[in-house]
């Protein structure tokens, strides 16, 4: 999930940025400072979105520059478990596929696709549904369910681990037609309950 966070930290802002826009130097430290980034126990930084409050700075002897504290917003993302997450397939490999989630990718086994028994084909690069025939390949659209998340380390996001077996989740044609098709189901379903009554 995104969020929108507001943090205070000291900075400092060298002599050669003096007399220029003080406001866009101090946001160009604190890009260099903090984004594609990971702040722990908060997420991943995306990106510095805007300068809230920049305080009169100080002069410390023997140093080059002020110092200033600044209060600044942040684009943070944080993934969180059962989150349910939409993405791009970029990577289709034997054992599943890789899929972007905005910073970072999310490994759907291939157990976790669909219900269907899958088949990889190597050639195509693309699973297939062995009954459905239904087939994901890089590119494609999905929708899936955070289901493990592994420690971050270093200015990585943990690894994520999805699933797309449940309603409403898989690639994204894949849902429209179940919902397509949803309704004709039922019905069928209701008639046949009143024959064997």
């Amino acid at each position: 999930m995104y969020y929108l966070i507001t943090l205070k930290d000291t900075i400092r802002i060298h002599p050669s940025a003096f007399g220029k826009d003080i406001k866009y130097e101090a946001k160009e430290i604190i890009k260099a400072d903090y984004e594609d980034s990971v702040l722990k126990g908060i997420g991943y930084v995306v990106t510095v979105v805007d300068i809230l409050d920049i305080e009169l700075g100080k002069i410390i002897p023997r140093e080059e520059g002020i110092f200033t504290r600044c209060t600044f917003q942040l684009l943070i993302f944080r993934p969180e478990m059962n989150e349910i997450v939409e993405g791009k397939v970029v990577e289709v490999v034997d054992f599943g596929v890789f899929v972007r989630l905005g910073p970072t990718d999310g490994l759907c086994h291939v157990s976790q696709v669909t219900d269907d028994f899958i088949n990889y084909n190597p050639k195509g690069g693309y699973l297939e549904g062995k009954e459905t025939s239904r087939i994901l390949k890089s590119g494609d659209s999905v929708r899936a369910r955070i289901v493990a998340i592994s420690s971050a380390r270093g200015n990585k996001i943990g690894k994520l681990g999805l699933t797309m077996r449940r309603a409403f989740l898989g690639k994204l044609e894949w849902i429209d037609e179940d919902l397509e098709g949803g309704p004709v189901r039922e019905k069928k379903d209701q008639k046949s309950k009143k024959k064997k009554k």
